[in-house]
């Protein structure tokens, strides 16, 4: 919170390290006295200019990767929303009064996401500490011993470089192989008798966070009805995804047999005790029964569902929350409740992804959806899921896997 009387612009301005702020088009925005200091550089020279224009690599160092490793990090703080620490760079700087002259020098930086209202990136925040002097001498012609350490720590920052694109590179095929077996085991978008239901799967970004979200809709027994249900398995990659399919498939076997969701749920809690990984699973399921325009709902620690009814009131359905499968030492049953809907209403299911944002009250994130449902209740199923997602996820993809159904009543 601001303090009145404090000039923050002065104190950034006057930060004893180096520090600047970029927007995420890597345009400088700022940057502190430190900052111009010791790069050389005046305001007018890097406020309002592209990171890479002002420090460029050194282009007679065919070796050189400043710029490259330097990208990678920003474009992973914008991706995951996370603070990037890297290892100590080469990163020579051309001299401003001496065009044409390079200077060696390394740096260590580190990069920080400035989150808006919203959750979303709108500020990058990069601070660098010179550590040029650790390794090299601090006075007169380096000696042999300067020029040793010099070598080995810029050996050793090029070989954690390597290492974590290695790392990085396993990340990606296991995500790619966790999104592949995610895709196989959910169930296609489908007609459901003549009413259409749309769903969306939008996979987290960045190689480590392939989650086990998942969603199903299944025809039930006896009269005109359907189950609809999603859920949200902790845990990241193939793991993650193996124990997703898993529950999935037993909560759809449950709920053709159950006489409620509330008793399929019971169920699936029982099974998730025995299966590694379905700890503090989550899972909502209703059954819709159309004859009746009735739903029954239960749900096992997972956000609410949305019923947006006819007359454009929109109505989340949380009368029957219990704590996530495999929660309790003694499971009991859980509760079940039941609402009415006239036709023409839509019923929407989601994960966390969609609505939760770092450090907001989820009631935030249940406002944002419902504005969203509002105004676009009148498109069809498919332009419905298309319009929420384009307003809720971050543009540049979110940290958690997100999944919707939508079923037009």
């Amino acid at each position: 919170m601001a303090v009145p009387g404090i000039d923050y612009a002065a104190v950034f301005r006057a930060l004893p390290g180096m520090v600047a702020l970029l927007t995420p088009q890597l345009v400088y925005v700022d940057a502190n006295e430190e900052f111009l200091r010791l790069s050389g550089r005046t305001r007018e020279q890097v406020v309002d200019r592209y990171l890479f224009d002002v420090f460029p690599d050194n282009p007679n160092d065919p070796t050189a990767t400043g710029t490259r490793d330097l990208c990678a990090s920003l474009r992973r703080v914008l991706a995951t929303g996370e603070r990037d620490a890297m290892a100590p760079q080469r990163y020579d700087v051309q001299c401003a009064d001496r065009p044409g002259h390079w200077e060696q020098r390394y740096w260590s930086p580190v990069n920080v996401p400035v989150h808006g209202p919203d959750g979303k990136v709108v500020l990058l925040v990069h601070r660098v500490e010179e550590v040029t002097e650790l390794i090299r001498s601090r006075s007169g012609p380096r000696g042999t011993r300067a020029r040793v350490l010099e070598t080995e720590l810029y050996t050793r920052a090029r070989e954690l470089q390597e290492l974590n694109e290695r790392l990085r590179q396993a990340h990606a095929r296991e995500r790619e192989v966790a999104l592949a077996l995610q895709e196989a085991m959910l169930p296609a978008p489908r007609q459901v008798g003549d009413r259409r239901a749309a769903v969306r799967y939008r996979p987290a970004v960045g190689a480590l966070n392939v989650c086990g979200d998942w969603y199903d809709l299944v025809d039930l027994v006896g009269g005109n009805r359907i189950g609809v249900a999603v859920g949200d398995v902790v845990g990241h990659g193939l793991e993650a995804a193996g124990v997703m399919g898993q529950l999935r498939s037993a909560l759809s076997a449950a709920s053709r047999v159950a006489e409620g969701p509330a008793e399929a749920l019971n169920v699936l809690g029982r099974y998730a005790h025995v299966v590694d990984g379905a700890e503090s699973a989550t899972a909502v399921t209703t059954f819709i029964d159309f004859d009746h325009h009735t739903i029954t709902y239960s749900s096992a620690g997972h956000p609410p569902p949305a019923l947006v009814h006819a007359d454009g009131r929109v109505e989340f359905l949380d009368q029957a929350t219990d704590p996530p499968l495999d929660a309790r030492p003694d499971p009991i049953p859980r509760p079940q409740a039941t609402t009415t809907f006239a036709e023409g209403a839509t019923v929407v299911l989601y994960t966390d992804g969609l609505i939760e944002r770092r450090d907001e009250d989820i009631d935030v994130g249940l406002g944002r959806l419902a504005a969203a449902l509002l105004r676009h209740q009148d498109a069809d199923p498919e332009t419905l899921a298309d319009s929420v997602l384009l307003e809720l996820l971050p543009p540049g993809g979110a940290t958690d896997d997100t999944a919707v159904i939508i079923v037009r009543l």
